[in-house]
């Protein structure tokens, strides 16, 4: 395989808008934690604090995403400063470990997704369930 500095260059692009994705989770994750921690003080719940603890395992894996991203993002631009200096060996290494932490990091949000999918199916089943709710669906 042929790699030159155009090659890592194309990723700047898609890590960008998958950075600035992974920051929309976050704050929209740290938004429903301010408001869930809110609502527990002034009236504590199991189902709040479950909430709050899935929420947990959701930002730290954001925050982990993140990490990995911006990791392969620097290896990209390292790579390209070794393809720049001449070493073509130790710039395909590091493009290779760009693109193994760019997989993780990917791999990271498919796994956040699925805790956020699970979290909206227990509300949506809560509902689902309620005999009032039921009722008023016949009707």
């Amino acid at each position: 395989m042929q790699l030159d500095l155009t090659t890592p260059a194309l990723l700047f692009p898609a890590i960008s808008l998958l950075l600035l994705a992974y920051t929309n989770r976050f704050l929209t994750i740290s938004g429903l934690i301010r408001g869930l921690h809110k609502n527990y003080t002034e009236s504590p719940s199991d189902v709040i604090y479950g909430q709050i603890l899935n929420l947990r395992k959701r930002v730290n894996l954001t925050k982990s995403m993140q990490i990995h991203g911006v990791v392969s993002l620097f290896l990209c631009v390292l790579c390209m400063f070794l393809l720049y200096a001449g070493s073509l060996t130790a710039g395909s290494l590091v493009f290779g470990l760009a693109l193994i932490f760019l997989l993780y990091s990917l791999s990271l949000s498919i796994w956040e997704i699925h805790i956020s999918v699970e979290a909206l199916n227990l509300h949506l089943s809560d509902i689902e369930n309620n005999p009032v709710l039921k009722n008023k669906g016949k009707a």
